[in-house]
């Protein structure tokens, strides 16, 4: 730990995922330097510690940055270049030299191999402690003043601070203080300059107060659709009925993809869920048709089709009016069509949302031509420098917003330490 008052110092805001890598990859590249990281709460790399139900989803297995940056509503364009710079093969080879290696599961997300986040979290704070980086929790600064010859003033407070003073001076400073819900919580910001993206809430899942699906919670489909009626947005993937409405990834990454439009609509509208997205009413009728003919004295809710589960199917037929006994040549015409309708069109009344777990996301921030992506350094304020969720950039859930806290600290570490290097 570096405490020498006339090195270089570099004030890291944030003691979460994005601040730890900044840190790190300051104090390794320029050894001259004072790096010290301020947590304004008691507790380090929170969201690290209980992301992915405690086994804490690093990264995605993606190939190319092209590939990558296809999983990011907000800052895909903008985040190609750096994610060349440093990606996915980077964020393995960093944790594998620390002696973390990670694994890949059968949708692409990535995990260390002992399925425990602590492993991240002490991997992130071994590395930091090894490249001599002072952590002091509970302390935040209230106010960054630019000053006229350069650097930064701090107004500090908090019971961490104690031994540091009411105010620091700092050479460079690095914010990644992770997303807020509330606009006015980026005021401080607005302040040195930049400008905020309003922030509005990205990743959760629907509430549907009256759904028809409410008897089945726990039934999950490993393939939907979820199309939202009258907009532009649809979403594939896994889906989960829960007491309240309808989770699952198909759900969380529409919500991503669809968080201002549905922030407009104050998370009021239908979902339309189609159960069997290989199929369309083109081929689901002459398909229907041929195994009502061949499977006349099959009972309809006894013998759910298309791999789908048994509770859910039942439920479906219900809907259609298809009595527990009916037979497929006693169906009326009638049924037959509104169960077509409910397997490709289920309609759910959404009234809200709830966030999902951990994995609360903020789409907004600090918009992103304020900022040169090469450096994370601020284009209004020199020796400023953003990443992580502060700005605006969000991916969906996958461990595509990790990649981008560990992308933009490290950009912004090496880059902080090159500046600073005697």
């Amino acid at each position: 730990m570096k405490t020498d008052a006339t090195l270089p110092l570099v004030a890291v805001l944030g003691g979460g995922a994005a601040g730890f890598f900044g840190a790190i990859a300051c104090a390794e590249a320029n050894p001259h330097a004072r790096v010290l990281l301020l947590e304004k709460t008691g507790k380090l790399l929170s969201k690290v510690r209980v992301s992915g139900g405690g086994r804490c989803n690093v990264t995605h297995a993606c190939e190319t940055a092209a590939q990558l940056v296809a999983h990011y509503p907000r800052g895909s364009k903008q985040l190609k270049s750096a994610f060349q710079r440093f990606g996915v093969a980077d964020t393995i080879a960093w944790f594998a030299r620390r002696g973390v290696p990670l694994k890949t599961e059968a949708d692409g997300r990535m995990f260390p191999t002992t399925d425990s986040s602590e492993t991240i979290a002490r991997a992130l704070e071994e590395a930091a402690r090894r490249a001599g980086v002072q952590i002091i929790t509970n302390t935040s600064a209230d106010d960054i003043q630019p000053l006229p010859t350069g650097g930064f003033r701090l107004r500090l407070s908090g019971t961490g601070a104690a031994g540091l003073g009411p105010t620091l001076h700092a050479h460079r400073v690095l914010i990644a203080t992770g997303g807020n819900p509330k606009s006015a919580n980026y005021d401080w910001l607005r302040s040195l300059g930049h400008s905020i993206a309003e922030p509005v809430p990205s990743l959760f899942t629907f509430n549907v107060p009256a759904s028809p699906l409410q008897e089945l919670m726990g039934v999950s489909v490993p393939h939907a659709r979820v199309v939202l009626a009258g907009e532009k947005l649809q979403y594939e993937g896994p889906l989960l009925v829960t007491h309240w409405g309808v989770s699952g990834p198909a759900v969380l990454k529409l919500s991503a993809w669809g968080a201002r439009r549905l922030s407009e609509l104050g998370y009021v509208g239908t979902a339309l869920i189609n159960w069997i997205p290989t199929h369309t009413e083109e081929t689901l009728r002459p398909w229907l048709q041929q195994f009502r003919q061949e499977n006349g004295r099959k009972v309809v809710a006894s013998n759910p089709q298309f791999g789908l589960p048994q509770r859910l199917w039942r439920n479906l037929a219900e809907q259609a009016g298809i009595g527990p006994e009916t037979r497929w040549s006693d169906l009326p015409a009638k049924s037959q069509n509104r169960l077509l309708e409910l397997l490709l069109r289920s309609p759910l009344a959404v009234r809200g949302k709830t966030t999902y777990k951990e994995e609360f996301v903020t789409c907004g921030g600090v918009m992103l031509d304020e900022v040169d992506l090469k450096t994370m350094e601020s284009r209004r304020v020199p020796g400023l420098y953003f990443a992580g969720e502060v700005l605006d950039i969000d991916g969906i859930t996958g461990g595509f917003n990790f990649q981008a806290a560990w992308t933009t600290g490290f950009l912004a570490g090496q880059a902080m330490a090159l500046r600073d290097k005697n």
